[in-house]
């Protein structure tokens, strides 16, 4: 194993998370998400038996991780866990919001390596402290290198490839993978293995996510530019429904897919604007990975042995499937 056994120590109440969170934020670090509450700063749940921060690469206002930490706050709430969320889609604000972390003394880390390396560094202070680290969402290739106990995500390869195997089945020719964070590794394993099972042509257009209305433009000038394009797939439901009306502005007769599904997206599928959704379920993600803190915390447990991931998708959503997990997907956990 890569972490040390959980401690002996005696679990401690509220200490400075909150006010180590405050700070960061004031040194212009996000804490994206934040329940409404006096300070604005992350989520507490539970009692507070156990502290654990969940730090992610998220942005702010991204459904997606509304769902991750909704789980994280029904896990932290049955384990009488006090949580604090914090993101930063800069690898080295998260990183530094790791370190905070450390230095506060919490009892688990949760973190994503959408970014490995520049997570390895904070990553071994907390080994250093005693502090077990697992991961979520992104890295599902990184992260027994990077000495975390555990994992819980999909495996964004394995995804890819599923992706352009029904593409294949739905006689695409040509595909369009939308990128909308460079350097993610996961969403680059994605579109690499759509690429490596789709029979047709298969090229990433790259933009600036933080941005819908170029995301918009640029998507709409490219379908425009190229009529053989009958595909796009996108890397989150938010961009599916851009792609929609891209394809729309642009007389394109392109279809959509796309990773990742919320209540809009479902309704979507349903409606056949959207061919499929692959769901890796967020908030599945975020819910196994603090109740595994509190598992090795209380009774020495690892998910996985600490040999393999735990993983969460990834799970097709077609039409016939949106009805099922309609009411879920309005609830906000799938």
């Amino acid at each position: 194993m890569n972490t040390r056994p959980p401690s002996r120590r005696t679990p401690r109440r509220r200490t400075a998370v909150l006010a180590a969170a405050t700070a960061l934020l004031m040194a212009g670090c996000s804490s994206s998400g934040a329940d409404e509450g006096d300070d604005g700063t992350g989520s507490v749940s539970g009692s507070g038996d156990l502290r654990v921060a969940l730090v992610t690469h998220g942005s702010e206002g991204d459904e997606f991780w509304d769902r991750v930490r909704k789980g994280a706050e029904a896990a932290a709430a049955k384990d009488g866990i006090e949580l604090t969320y914090l993101s930063d889609p800069d690898g080295a604000g998260q990183a530094d919001l790791v370190r905070q972390a450390v230095r506060d003394g919490v009892d688990g880390i949760a973190l994503t390596l959408a970014k490995p390396q520049a997570m390895k560094g904070p990553v071994n202070e907390a080994r250093a402290a005693d502090i077990p680290v697992v991961g979520l969402n992104s890295g599902v290739d990184a992260w027994k290198k990077a000495g975390l106990l555990a994992f819980f995500g999909q495996d964004e390869s394995l995804a890819g490839r599923a992706v352009g195997e029904k593409l294949n089945q739905l006689k695409a020719e040509h595909t369009l993978c939308l990128v909308h964070e460079q350097g993610n590794v996961g969403l680059e394993a994605r579109c690499a293995g759509v690429k490596k099972t789709f029979r047709g042509t298969s090229e990433n257009l790259y933009v600036d996510g933080t941005d819908e209305r170029a995301v918009s433009g640029i998507l709409t000038a490219k379908l425009r530019q190229d009529p053989s394009i009958d595909q796009v797939v996108t890397n989150g439901a938010d961009f599916a429904l851009l792609a929609v009306d891209a394809a729309a502005e642009a007389d394109s007769g392109a279809e959509v897919a796309t990773f990742d599904l919320n209540e809009e997206l479902v309704d979507a599928v349903r409606g056949g604007n959207v061919r499929f959704a692959v769901d890796q379920q967020p908030y599945l993600q975020g819910y196994l990975a603090v109740d595994a803190l509190w598992l090795y915390r209380t009774n020495g447990n690892v998910s996985g042995g600490g040999a393999a991931p735990v993983l969460t998708g990834p799970a097709f959503v077609t039409k016939a499937e949106a009805d099922s997990v309609a009411g879920f997907a309005a609830a906000g956990t799938r």
